[in-house]
C-alpha cells in the first residue's frame, strides 16, 4: 500500500488539528484490527484511546463486519420521516432495556453533537408543552464537552471551542468543574472532596428564578476536558437539586456510556438516573456514525397529548435510525452481551489503576486520575508554551507505536474493552519513555 505524500494531503481540512503542521508531519493510518492500527509506514500502533473513545469492541470485529455487509445488500436506506424500518424499533427497544429507570424512548441522531442539540431542544419543548415556556435557561459546567453544535458549545465549558464563533445560545450559565488537584491529587477512582460544588448549581437556579430554568447538562465524568471525575455524592446532590426545582437533568453519556466504566452507563456506576441521556460513540463501536437521546416516559408523554395527525416534535435528521447504523449498533450490543465486555472492563479496572498510577513521580507528572478503563495524566505545563509537552508526548508515543489522546497538557487513556493487561504495560512504558524525553 502506497505511503501518503504531500501531493494528496492538501484538500482534507482535518478537525481539531494544526493542519499546517500535520501536512509536514502526517500520521496516516491505513488499516485496523483488534487492538491495533497499522500506519502508512507499516508500523503497528496500539490503540490506547479506542479511536476517539468509541471503538469499544476492538477494530474490525467480524460480527459487525458481517452485519453491515448483510444490511447493505438488503436495505441500504429508507427515510425516517413518516416511515421507518424494523431494526430502528428493535434497537430503541434494546436501548430502553439497557438504560436505567424509565428512559424508555430513543430519538436517533448521527453523533454526540447532534444528540446534545436534540436533548436541549426536547427540554425546551417539554416545558413549552407543559405550559411553562419561560423555562429557557440551561446550566452547564466549566470544562464540560458537549459536542460542537451551537447548542453543545453553548452549554459546554471549553473556551477554545467557542471563542471564534460569535453568538451562542442565550440564557446559559456555567458552574465550576470538579477538578481539585490540591485536595484530590492522585485519587484512585471517585475523589473524596468536592460534593459541595453541587451547591453552585442550586445557587444559579435560585438566582435566575427556578421557573426559568429548563435543564442542567453534565457528563458523569468529563472525558475530552481531561478525565475530570465527580466527587463522592456530587451527582446524587445534583439530582436532588433538579428534582426540588422541577429542572430536567441531562447526562451526556457519549463517552461514559457502553461499558467504559465497567457498567452499561455512568448513570449505573453512580446510581443516579437522569431525565435524558445522550449517546453515541460506543453505540456502534465507531463503525457507522450514530447517536441517540434516551428520554423518560414523563418527557415522551408530554409530547403525545395533541391530535394524532399532528407532528409532535418538529426535529429530526435525514439519517435518523439509518439502517446501516442500526445494523452496526445491533451487532455491537450483541458483542457487549455475548463477550461480557462490561464485566470484563470492571475486572480489568484494578490492573489498569495500578498501571497508570505507576507513573506517579515520572517527569512533569502532577496528577493522575482513573475510573473504570479511563485514565488522565496531568502534566506540569511549560509556562512559555502551554500544551507543548502534551503534544510532544502524543507524537513521541505515536512514533513508538502507541496512540494516546491529549488535551493541552493532559494525557488521556481509554483503550478498547478487549484490552489485555499486557497492553497496559506497553501503553504505560511508552508514556514513561515519552515523559523522560521531555524538556
Amino acid at each position: 500500500m502506497a505511503v501518503a505524500t504531500s501531493n494528496n494531503l492538501d484538500h482534507f481540512w482535518l478537525p481539531f488539528t494544526p493542519n499546517k503542521y500535520f501536512r509536514k508531519n502526517p500520521k496516516i493510518l491505513v488499516s485496523a484490527k483488534g487492538m491495533y492500527y497499522k500506519d502508512a509506514d507499516g508500523q503497528d500502533v496500539l490503540d490506547g484511546t479506542a479511536g476517539l473513545w468509541c471503538v469499544n469492541v476492538g477494530h474490525a470485529h467480524p460480527h459487525i463486519v458481517q452485519a453491515v455487509q448483510k444490511q447493505i445488500e438488503t436495505f441500504d436506506y429508507g427515510p425516517a420521516f413518516q416511515v421507518s424500518h424494523p431494526a430502528a424499533f428493535d434497537l430503541a427497544r434494546r436501548l430502553s432495556y439497557m438504560t436505567p429507570g424509565d428512559l424508555n424512548h430513543a430519538f436517533f441522531t448521527n453523533s454526540g453533537s447532534e444528540s446534545v442539540d436534540t436533548a436541549l431542544k426536547i427540554a425546551l419543548a417539554y416545558h413549552y408543552n407543559r405550559g411553562e415556556p419561560q423555562r429557557v435557561r440551561f446550566i452547564g459546567r466549566e470544562r464540560g464537552y458537549h459536542g460542537v453544535g451551537f447548542g453543545g458549545i453553548s452549554v459546554g465549558g471549553i473556551p477554545a471551542n467557542r471563542k471564534t464563533f460569535g453568538a451562542r445560545l442565550p440564557f446559559v450559565d456555567h458552574v465550576r468543574h470538579t477538578l481539585d488537584i490540591k485536595r484530590n491529587a492522585y485519587s484512585r477512582g471517585i475523589p473524596k472532596h468536592g460534593a459541595e460544588l453541587a451547591e453552585e448549581i442550586e445557587r444559579l437556579i435560585v438566582f435566575n428564578d427556578p421557573s426559568t430554568v429548563a435543564a442542567v447538562i453534565i457528563e458523569p465524568f468529563s472525558g475530552s476536558a481531561g478525565v475530570i471525575l465527580p466527587p463522592t455524592g456530587y451527582l446524587e446532590r445534583v439530582r436532588k437539586i433538579c428534582d426540588t426545582h422541577g429542572v430536567l437533568l441531562i447526562f451526556d453519556e457519549v463517552i461514559s456510556g457502553f461499558g467504559r466504566m465497567g457498567t452499561p452507563f455512568g448513570a449505573d456506576f453512580f446510581g443516579v438516573t437522569p431525565d435524558m441521556m445522550t449517546l453515541a460513540k460506543g453505540l456502534t463501536s465507531g463503525v457507522i456514525p450514530m447517536g441517540a437521546v434516551m428520554a423518560s416516559e414523563t418527557i415522551y408523554e408530554a409530547f403525545m397529548q395533541g391530535p394524532e395527525h399532528v407532528i409532535d416534535l418538529f426535529h429530526g435528521y435525514t439519517y435518523s435510525g439509518h439502517p446501516m447504523a442500526c445494523a452496526a449498533a445491533h451487532a455491537t450490543l450483541d458483542i457487549y452481551e455475548q463477550e461480557g465486555l462490561f464485566a470484563r472492563a470492571a475486572d480489568l479496572a484494578p490492573a489498569f489503576e495500578e498501571a497508570i498510577h505507576s507513573l506517579k513521580g515520572a517527569p512533569f507528572v502532577q496528577d493522575i486520575r482513573n475510573i473504570g478503563l479511563v485514565g488522565g495524566i496531568d502534566l506540569e505545563p511549560d509556562s512559555a508554551q502551554p500544551g507543548r509537552r502534551g503534544y510532544k508526548v502524543f507524537e513521541d508515543c505515536f512514533h513508538q507505536g502507541v496512540l494516546v489522546r491529549v488535551t493541552s497538557d493532559i494525557i488521556a487513556i481509554s483503550p478498547p474493552l478487549v484490552v489485555e493487561a499486557q497492553h497496559f504495560d506497553k501503553i504505560i512504558k511508552t508514556i514513561r519513555n515519552a515523559l523522560e524525553n521531555l524538556n
